[in-house]
């Protein structure tokens, strides 16, 4: 689910100028993952309900936090988004993955703005190679003049923005449940990403993973994603069955590389815990490495659709946590530190 070039998972690969040049230890982590490592299966994915959310909110705030705290990723269902919604979000992301080339190079990503389309540019620290996937992002504030035509597709942005509404109510109801045990007000987070303002930064990502060629078919050469975190403070992501490949390492197996596969399900929402967020917890919260895997020979090797809602603090929101652990540092002087250490890495390799 992070930029990498901007999020992980969610941003374009532009560095603003005159950006600081931070310490590059977290990239030179992310640059020795690029082994394929050992698969752990006895590690669980916790899969929390979220039914009843009020009257259930002081015993499900513990469920996401020791998930949060063990293993940083969790999946959530009776989230509140109706399955015919995710259903018709998919159907709509395979519609406009489907537009010929031409048409969507006329919505080409805009430079530092997280919005657009772009493919094969995410180049990871962890593997040195393009992600082998093409991607459609939606950020509220820059999208003029980059949305297809109803005679393109048809009801194609109201559509991808109702959805995206609904995926960031679901994402300030778990942080909401965060802010309670970092002793925030239960409303921080919601005004940290307030899409009424123009400073709005969260982005519903659209992806398309490249069928295997044919030629390739025999072996493991490429990586759909290399191994990356994210950017953010909460990454959701929408998953279809049978389209698996998405692993985790934890902080405390990343030596080692023991990557744990996370099963697809179409009820339920993968979430994870981004870099901000561990920032602005003071490290109580970690985020951790995941990728997604090349399936085998033995595999289904068509393509693979997801959605990703990364809920990113609002450009001039101060990061600061309980305890100020870390200096405070505004959500955009904190992105162009990453962005900056990304592209000087770029430039330097």
């Amino acid at each position: 689910m992070t930029q990498m070039t901007q999020q992980g998972c969610a941003t374009g690969p532009d560095a603003p100028s005159g950006a600081p040049a931070p310490a590059l230890t977290e990239l030179d982590r992310e640059a020795r993952m690029g082994g394929a490592g050992t698969e752990r299966t006895d590690r669980e994915i916790r899969r929390i309900d979220l039914s009843d959310f009020e009257d259930r909110r002081e015993e499900i705030t513990q469920q996401l936090w020791d998930a949060a705290v063990e293993v940083g990723f969790f999946q959530i269902h009776h989230h509140g988004i109706d399955l015919a919604a995710v259903r018709r979000a998919f159907a709509t992301t395979r519609d406009f993955f489907a537009l010929p080339e031409e048409t969507k190079a006329q919505y080409t990503l805009r430079k530092g703005l997280n919005a657009g389309w772009e493919s094969k540019t995410q180049v990871r620290p962890s593997i040195g190679t393009p992600d082998q996937k093409e991607s459609y992002q939606i950020t509220r504030p820059y999208m003029d003049e980059l949305w297809p035509t109803d005679t393109e597709l048809a009801g194609f942005r109201e559509t991808m923005l109702g959805f995206e509404a609904q995926c960031w109510e679901v994402a300030m109801r778990v942080l909401s449940c965060f802010a309670d045990r970092l002793g925030f007000a239960r409303d921080f987070f919601a005004d940290a990403h307030d899409p009424s303002q123009d400073s709005y930064r969260s982005a519903l990502r659209m992806l398309h993973y490249f069928a295997v060629p044919e030629e390739a078919r025999g072996g493991l050469g490429l990586w759909r994603a290399g191994a990356h975190t994210d950017f953010d403070c909460l990454t959701l992501l929408f998953q279809q069955e049978g389209q698996g490949g998405l692993q985790v390492c934890p902080g405390k197996e990343a030596q080692a590389q023991e990557w744990t596969p996370i099963t697809p399900s179409e009820d339920a929402i993968t979430c994870n815990i981004g870099d901000m967020l561990m920032r602005w917890s003071d490290d109580a919260l970690p985020s951790n490495f995941h990728r997604v895997k090349t399936p085998g020979p033995d595999e289904d090797q068509g393509a693979r659709y997801s959605i990703a809602f990364f809920a990113q603090a609002n450009r001039d929101v101060l990061i600061e946590g309980p305890g100020r652990k870390y200096p405070p540092i505004t959500a955009e002087e904190y992105l162009q530190q990453r962005i900056s250490a990304n592209f000087d890495r770029k430039v330097a390799g």
